[in-house]
């Protein structure tokens, strides 16, 4: 009797924990949707945290939700970002959480690919990016 409530109770606190990483992974498919069909930039705002940070290549830290918006002002029309995460994780607390995987850009008739790491913070309005990167490289394929 002791093993069973033993286990009932760990089934309980494992089903209010919050968070599964399905849902962490679902939140990165619908992200890169949205870039998909209403352009990265307005996809990478809805996203965004207000503390979000973003590094790229040869650039200093961009920090916060003003330098996101002045990042995502430059029109983003002559290309399109999609990415689908390859493994994601969530803390043990369930307020943070981590997707990496392979993006692709489609500019013309080129297609590139590299590999990109997202962080994911839990909040009242679902999880949001708080900070991102992504690694050219993987090749580019012309079509």
């Amino acid at each position: 009797m002791k093993n069973l409530f033993f286990y009932l109770t760990l089934v309980i606190i494992s089903a209010c924990s919050g968070s599964s990483t399905q849902e962490v992974i679902d939140t990165d498919l619908a992200f890169s949707e949205l870039s998909a069909s209403q352009g990265m930039n307005h996809a990478f705002l809805t996203y965004a945290h207000d503390s979000a940070v973003m590094l790229r290549k040869n650039h200093e830290p961009i920090l916060g939700s003003r330098a996101m918006h002045e990042l995502f002002n430059a029109p983003d029309s002559s290309f399109t970002l999609t990415w689908k995460p390859s493994y994601a994780t969530i803390a043990q607390s369930g307020e943070l959480a981590y997707t990496y995987g392979i993006y692709t850009l489609t500019a013309g008739q080129d297609t590139s690919f590299g590999t990109y790491v997202t962080i994911w913070k839990k909040t009242a309005q679902g999880w949001r990016w708080v900070l991102d990167s992504g690694n050219a490289g993987l090749g580019i394929k012309n079509q």
